[in-house]
């Protein structure tokens, strides 16, 4: 199990969305972090699981005064909060001013989301949201501890050559140089497109194409239907069948594909450090009616 880490260039691709949509579809248990600098969205979007609305001081903003004493794994789950349909999520901070509270401790943060795969108590893989990470975001301190840093990237072709050209910057931070075509560091960098479902497929191929081309040290690893129905669904702000959305459908083939590929080796890791554990089984799809984090 592993550390997920999602993030944007710039503006507003949906980052949240596509983050929440992961997690909620995620084939074993996992914890949803709002770790974007600038302040999370689901306190303003998304009910708790007891009706009402989440509480935005237990999150990262109490989760800063544990982690300058140090911070063990299991000690995240005393900051979580169950979203309505149970989704466990580690809220964001308010506005980006919090953020000074977190100065120093965002690789600490880092190796706690990493480390939960190995809890023997309650190992969860970890989902976080890091939001824009152009200039100098310290949300990137969290990426040298992740499995994969997906970057999500809608499909006007100044968003390509933006994603493109922050693919090739980040590999230059995390692995010291672009990469060729056979060889991609760790963690992985990958890019997920919010796209038309009718395009999708070839878009992806395209944009994979002018990856390698770049020597980015990226991949395409999914796309993500760009379904602003299905996104107000699962943000609470229209009821309907969310598990029966073009958003839900195409992120569980994303996830599912993500975990046909890599779980294995996050797995084996796991239980290279730990007893082995029950399953965790998905949420049943009968919950995803309402808020967001209804599971699938």
């Amino acid at each position: 199990m592993a550390l997920i880490a999602l993030a944007a260039d710039k503006g507003s691709p949906g980052v949240t969305t596509a983050a929440v949509a992961l997690a909620a579809v995620w084939p074993r248990r996992v914890l949803l972090a709002e770790a974007d600098p600038a302040g999370g969205d689901l306190v303003y979007r998304s009910a708790a699981a007891h009706g009402g609305p989440l509480n935005p001081n237990t999150g990262m903003l109490s989760i800063a005064a544990t982690a300058r004493r140090g911070l063990v794994p299991d000690q995240l789950w005393d900051h979580v909060q169950p979203l309505s349909g149970g989704l466990e999520v580690l809220v964001g901070l308010g506005i980006a001013e919090q953020a000074a509270g977190l100065a120093g401790l965002w690789p600490t943060l880092g190796r706690a989301f990493n480390s939960l795969a190995d809890s023997p108590h309650a190992a969860a893989d970890v989902i976080a949201d890091c939001g824009r990470i152009s200039g100098d975001t310290p949300a990137v301190e969290l990426f040298p501890h992740a499995a994969l840093v997906l970057l999500i990237s809608r499909t006007e072709p100044e968003a390509l050559a933006r994603v493109r050209d922050r693919a090739a910057a980040l590999a230059g931070k995390l692995h010291g140089g672009s990469r060729g075509a056979a060889s991609l560091g760790t963690p992985m960098i990958g890019v997920v497109l919010i796209a038309d479902t009718g395009t999708a497929g070839k878009l992806a191929s395209q944009v994979n194409d002018m990856l390698v081309h770049a020597q980015t040290g990226a991949r395409v690893v999914g796309t993500i239907a760009d379904d602003p129905a299905g996104a107000d669904q699962l943000a609470g702000r229209k009821r309907g069948r969310l598990d029966k959305s073009l958003l839900i459908r195409s992120a569980r083939k994303v996830a599912a594909d993500l975990y046909q590929q890599y779980g294995a080796a996050w797995a084996a890791s796991a239980q290279a450090n730990q007893a082995p554990q029950a399953h965790h089984a998905p949420h049943a799809p009968g919950q995803m009616q309402g808020h967001a984090g209804a599971g699938a």
